[in-house]
């Protein structure tokens, strides 16, 4: 799964690199070194600006909420469940097949975090107690120093308990898709430590290459077949992963210091 990331890119670097044409100064966010569901985050998205005489896709910067509502739901609860889509089952599950063929757009990142998926079962002797370790968090993100470019969806729920005019009476969301994650090595792999991001966890973000972006943001690919072609994960090798500090599963704490690459995993956490 994919359930915490950092964005530190700012508005202007994010235009240049996805060729964006409309954001506005209230749309932007600070960067963000930890950021967790129901958070609001920068997507990349295709589509016509509002109240435009001109009906033609403008690429724009949009700041939505991680954790989509889809448009049926009743209330907006269920959104902090929903920040993952499956690569395998989008098309089929109600909550998403929808914004499969309609609303897809880019989720920027410098990379996610993950954490050791050991065995649950092994603990530590601390001061003659027995003691279970602490789950050693990694971060993955492109060799090469790229964006991150996470295939996600998007969904506008109304909320009708409020007036038209009201400035919560509309909720835009999104959420990211997950694949299955790599086996072969990982660049630049560890002396110790996991060898391939399936040593992390079995499931990553959905990675697009730039090839891809311009296919997958365009509203005008609606056929369901179509779109599930560009959800092959990337090619194998482009990304690396190193142990960062446990300071990162505080979602309290933020700063460009849970980026900082640690030689090897911390004493008394798992791998």
């Amino acid at each position: 799964m994919c359930g915490r990331y950092a964005a530190s890119r700012r508005p202007e670097d994010l235009a240049g690199i996805f060729e964006i044409e409309k954001w506005e100064p209230e749309e932007t966010l600070e960067p963000d070194f930890n950021v967790a569901p129901t958070k609001e985050v920068h997507v990349i998205l295709d589509r016509p600006l509002k109240d435009a005489a001109d009906p033609r896709p403008v690429r724009q910067l949009r700041r939505l909420r991680w954790g989509l509502v889809p448009s049926w739901s009743k209330t907006p609860e269920g959104g902090a469940r929903m920040i993952n889509a499956r690569a395998e089952t989008v098309h089929e599950k109600p909550s998403f097949r929808r914004a499969l063929t309609t609303r897809r757009c880019v989720v920027p990142a410098d990379g996610y975090y993950e954490w050791v998926t050991g065995p649950q079962e092994r603990d530590l002797e601390v001061e003659g107690r027995r003691k279970r370790p602490r789950k050693q968090p990694y971060f993955v993100l492109p060799a090469d120093g790229s964006v991150f470019a996470m295939a996600g969806l998007y969904e506008f729920w109304r909320d009708k308990t409020l007036p038209d005019d009201h400035p919560r009476a509309w909720w835009a969301t999104c959420s990211v898709i997950t694949t299955e994650a790599e086996t072969t090595p990982l660049a630049a792999a560890p002396d110790e430590g996991p060898r391939t991001l399936a040593d992390i966890h079995p499931r990553m973000p959905l990675m697009l290459t730039p090839d891809r972006w311009d296919a997958w943001l365009d509203p005008a690919r609606t056929d369901a077949d179509d779109v599930r072609s560009l959800l092959e994960p990337p090619p194998a090798g482009l990304l690396r992963a190193y142990p960062v500090s446990t300071a990162v599963s505080n979602v309290r704490n933020n700063g460009p210091e849970l980026l900082k690459e640690l030689e090897g995993p911390e004493e008394g956490t798992l791998f």
